[in-house]
């Protein structure tokens, strides 16, 4: 089997740099890294006093591993707002936390070189546990000043309704 369906003539696999993040159906501004997308199923061991020296496996429980989203710094307030949903400094004792609306499902879409749409993940039920406001600043080194939030989630789930696209026709001059 092609590991293209659409295009059975690319032998490449997609590059990781083309990448886009949503939430409340917005795309998130300045994302320039998302951690991968992981799941892990605990192992259950067992066995029976008659059965053989080895033991019997079967799933467990099922884990996902936070997400970190980073950016460079701005004047964009949507890191900052949605992890002061979490814990607000300034709101006043007992009202620190807005359990209202503080969980966001989140999409994580990727392209091709092209810049058509490839795959699509759905993270479900999001909440920042950790927010990093600014990077370590280091007066001797060049770079850009990074903020990230961490997400811990309930799941993930690839969007199959995202189709794997038609290479694009190029008309020659």
């Amino acid at each position: 089997m092609p590991e293209f369906t659409v295009d059975a003539t690319r032998l490449d696999p997609y590059k990781n740099f083309k990448f886009r993040v949503k939430w409340e159906n917005r795309y998130v501004a300045g994302i320039s890294r998302v951690s991968p997308l992981r799941r892990s199923t605990d192992v259950v061991k067992y066995r029976s006093g008659g059965d053989p020296s080895s033991s019997r496996k079967s799933p467990g429980r099922t884990e996902y591993d936070p997400v970190v989203l980073e950016r460079g710094v701005t004047h964009d307030t949507d890191f900052e707002a949605w992890a002061n949903k979490v814990h607000d400094f300034g709101a006043g004792l007992g009202s620190e936390i807005s359990l209202k609306d503080f969980r966001k499902d989140v999409v994580l879409e990727f392209y091709n070189e092209a810049g058509q749409l490839a795959l699509a993940y759905k993270i479900y039920r999001c909440w920042v546990s950790e927010y990093v406001a600014l990077s370590e600043l280091d007066a001797s080194q060049s770079g850009v000043a990074i903020q990230s939030i961490t997400l811990q989630n309930e799941g993930w789930e690839r969007d199959l309704s995202v189709p794997e696209p038609a290479p694009p026709s190029f008309n020659a001059p």
